[in-house]
């Protein structure tokens, strides 16, 4: 009825931590928000990488410049998983584990009440991230 909204996701391996923003549309200027939303997370001198799926928004700094030219001058690498290796990117186990524990069997009247859902589950999955389901789903995730 109101079409779809778009989760911004970023799994921080090193801090086991996962950030997300929902947005109502994916774009490029949308992804660089959200990239300087990251970098502002960790000291400028510290340099950070970001790991990209061939999602539109990331593959298009091949043609518009923008994001590689804020990746280039704010210390990030871009490094992007090759097609059909979404496997590489160990986000995606992460999603499971969202989609397991928030989304399944679920039918949410508003876009609002699944946005809430997500960042409730996303807090949680913070606080929790040694909680033994929540590994069991990410382990049996990383394996397929």
């Amino acid at each position: 009825m109101h079409g779809v909204r778009h989760l911004f996701a970023a799994y921080d391996l090193g801090k086991d931590k996962l950030y997300g923003h929902i947005k109502p549309r994916k774009h490029r200027t949308k992804f660089l928000e959200f990239c300087r939303y990251l970098r502002g997370l960790y000291p400028p001198e510290i340099r950070i990488a970001f790991v990209l799926d061939n999602f539109s928004p990331h593959l298009t700094t091949k043609k518009d410049s923008r994001v590689g030219d804020w990746a280039a001058v704010n210390n990030v690498e871009l490094a992007y998983t090759p097609t059909n290796s979404s496997w590489l990117n160990r986000i995606e186990a992460q999603f499971t584990a969202l989609r397991y524990f928030t989304l399944d069997g679920t039918d949410h009247a508003t876009h609002k009440e699944q946005g809430s859902m997500i960042r409730r589950y996303i807090i949680w999955r913070n606080q929790h991230a040694a909680d033994e389901r929540l590994r069991e789903v990410v382990a049996k995730a990383n394996v397929a």
